[in-house]
């Protein structure tokens, strides 16, 4: 994953990371499980991808579903993988499941 996604190990991360954003953020939900994990490997790749080409518009930041169960609760995220589009902290747009580049822009595009 490039530098340019930010990866909090621990919930209290998470808040001060989201706090210091100024701008969009798209919080990505990864989880490790088996099930998760070859959906999360190709979401890598699309979000990292976001992240390089719109380095300049938002912070992207990659939340491990195990290791952050507070930020997983407080966005409604039930499953893996999933990403939010935050602006001034609060949900602008949400996508679950397996997503491609073109849904990912698409769906912060829709919301710029």
């Amino acid at each position: 994953m490039p530098r340019r996604v930010h990866q909090p190990l621990e919930d209290e991360e998470v808040d001060f990371v989201l706090r210091m954003c100024e701008g969009p953020v798209l919080a990505y939900f990864s989880g490790t499980w088996p099930k998760a994990i070859e959906a999360c490997r190709a979401m890598d790749l699309v979000v990292g991808r976001i992240a390089e080409e719109y380095a300049n518009l938002l912070m992207a930041v990659k939340i491990d579903i195990t290791r952050c169960p507070e930020a997983t609760k407080r966005y409604g995220i039930t499953g893996a993988p999933s990403v939010v589009l935050l602006k001034e902290g609060e949900v602008a747009a949400r996508g679950a499941g397996p997503m491609t580049y073109t849904e990912v822009r698409d769906l912060l595009l829709a919301h710029f």
